[in-house]
């Protein structure tokens, strides 16, 4: 295992993640069933409204993990370098709690807003990430 000690900080972010979406997955699920909602449904589109934000804020993390794992994976898998690695996992990590938060608490608007900045920057985080895992193979 000390293979991976090298990339403790990226583990840590994909474990992280995962564990807030599994915190969120309740608590967004209490959100839609207080608006009278069957399970699996899905809120109007509202953004003013806390349940449909707090959906939209679960889905966009559960849509983001798979993106982000691979990439992660891939690059520890290849051996890119563990400084890079860890830092852009970590970066992607603060973008997208930081991007939760501004979600759930509707800080902006739905469009072009803070949580628009945020997800760019998850987003280019893992971009690189992938990149430094494709020139790790070649």
């Amino acid at each position: 295992m000390e293979v991976f000690g090298a990339y403790s900080h990226a583990i840590a972010a994909l474990v992280i993640f995962t564990l807030i979406i599994l915190v969120m997955s309740p608590f967004t699920a209490l959100a839609k069933q207080a608006k009278g909602l069957a399970p699996g449904a899905t809120p109007e589109q509202d953004y003013s409204d806390r349940a449909y934000r707090m959906n939209r804020a679960y889905l966009n993390c559960t849509e983001t993990l798979p993106a982000f794992l691979t990439v992660v994976v891939a690059a520890i898998l290849v051996g890119a370098s563990p400084f890079w690695v860890n830092l852009l996992a970590s970066l992607a990590l603060v973008a997208r709690i930081l991007m939760l938060v501004i979600h759930v608490q509707g800080l902006g608007g739905p469009n072009m807003s803070l949580r628009s900045f945020a997800y760019v920057g998850g987003w280019l985080c893992m971009i690189l990430i992938g990149l430094l895992a494709l020139v790790g193979l070649f």
